[in-house]
């Protein structure tokens, strides 16, 4: 369950998404968050070392960890899913 609590905290899944392709550095995530604020970010990225998911790599960029990418990979079906269902929606709404 600790691992839902992670996961359902606000910009923790948009975080690790925009990690997925490799290295981002800090600000570039911030951005790529649509501004979430620095306050939060660091302490996101703060539970998200903790937890053992992310990493601080090459030029300090934020990466995601070997555990960070079986999450990564456990995370597609919910990708795939999320995707049928906007579909869905947008199906139902024409």
């Amino acid at each position: 369950m600790a691992a839902f609590d992670l996961l359902g905290r606000r910009w923790t899944l948009r975080i690790l998404w925009e990690l997925r392709n490799g290295p981002v550095g800090f600000r570039a995530l911030q951005k790529q968050c649509d501004g979430v604020s620095p306050t939060v970010l660091n302490t996101r990225l703060r539970e998200l070392r903790s937890a053992g998911l992310t990493e601080h790599g090459p030029d300090k960029a934020q990466q995601l960890t070997p555990l960070g990418q079986d999450l990564r990979q456990a995370l597609i079906p919910l990708q795939a899913w999320s995707e049928r269902w906007a579909q869905s929606r947008s199906d139902s709404l024409t």
